[in-house]
């Protein structure tokens, strides 16, 4: 992932207690480097970066109140969130699950644009794209219809690699994504015909009434905790026999947490309550890991469902 976002306090000696302090984190002596933290924020109480330091800092040492008290303040000094306290304190239990500040989601795959494919692919063994290329084909052969698509909108669409897999089997392909960077990426590839900077809703609610044949998301529903709206979204924009497809990390027990990766994982019972309440039938949900973290693979599903 890229490195901690800063926003500068403008007050160069806070920003430079604020360095001394990440150089002390970096070293594990977590202790002092809260305390150059804490000094950071006295020449500069609206400091979001250092607040949301401290928070994680605090939270480290086992200081989970007073974490809350540094990512509530964070919250306070940058109204986007970009820093996403807002998450750390749901993982806290201090706030419901809810949606990601989109300011945070953006700032994040902005950062991450440069060298999203490289770590990902090599570092995670991010099979996303090709985990979704095979349950797609399969939910084509299981409904004996031709696996090519005319028209393909790919949420979440980042640098484009879900478009690499895709682009023999669709006649236009249509790409959205909330982050500018990544949007960037993706055009560099010349797979897309349209790329559109906005969240996925927004993106579906401006497509016309069927108007796809396969609406697809590889490992962008991570980032969305309730899906019924978007799935909705996606019938009203699928053709007769169109096809959804995603990707989505998962847990044991039921609805949808906020797990430790930061990023939502949804229970199999609330996945087959949301694609049924949206209207989608022929609903196949496959256990699928997409990448592997700290050694061991992620535990998810691949989706497929036809509008009838």
């Amino acid at each position: 992932m890229p490195a901690a976002l800063f926003l500068s306090s403008g007050n160069l000696i806070a920003d430079r207690r604020f360095d001394f302090g990440r150089d002390l984190m970096l070293r594990g002596d977590l202790a002092a480097a809260a305390e150059l933290m804490e000094q950071a924020i006295e020449l500069e109480p609206g400091f979001a970066s250092a607040w949301f330091t401290l928070g994680d800092l605090r939270e480290q040492l086992g200081a989970w109140d007073e974490a809350i008290v540094a990512y509530t303040h964070a919250c306070a000094c940058d109204s986007d969130d970009r820093h996403g306290a807002k998450l750390r304190l749901m993982r806290l239990g201090a706030e419901e699950v809810s949606s990601m500040p989109p300011g945070y989601v953006r700032a994040l795959f902005d950062q991450y644009a440069p060298r999203f494919d490289k770590t990902l692919v090599q570092d995670l063994d991010y099979c996303g794209p090709q985990v979704l290329l095979k349950a797609v084909l399969a939910a084509s052969h299981a409904a004996k219809l031709p696996a090519h698509f005319k028209r393909v909108i790919d949420l979440g669409c980042g640098t484009g690699l879900a478009g690499r897999e895709f682009a023999s089997l669709s006649d236009e392909l249509i790409g959205i994504d909330l982050s500018p960077g990544m949007i960037e990426r993706a055009r560099a590839t010349g797979l897309y015909a349209r790329l559109d900077v906005t969240d996925m809703l927004q993106g579906l609610c401006a497509e016309s009434e069927a108007s796809a044949n396969l609406v697809m998301a590889a490992d962008a529903f991570v980032y969305v905790p309730e899906l019924e709206t978007l799935l909705r979204e996606a019938v009203r924009v699928l053709k007769s026999q169109g096809l959804l497809a995603f990707t989505v990390e998962t847990h044991p027990g039921e609805g949808v947490i906020l797990g430790r990766g930061l990023r939502y994982a949804h229970g199999e019972a609330y996945l087959r309550a949301a694609v049924a309440n949206a209207g989608l039938t022929s609903c196949t949900i496959m256990a699928a890991s997409t990448r592997v973290e700290a050694g061991e693979d992620v535990p998810g599903f691949v989706v497929t469902a036809s509008k009838g």
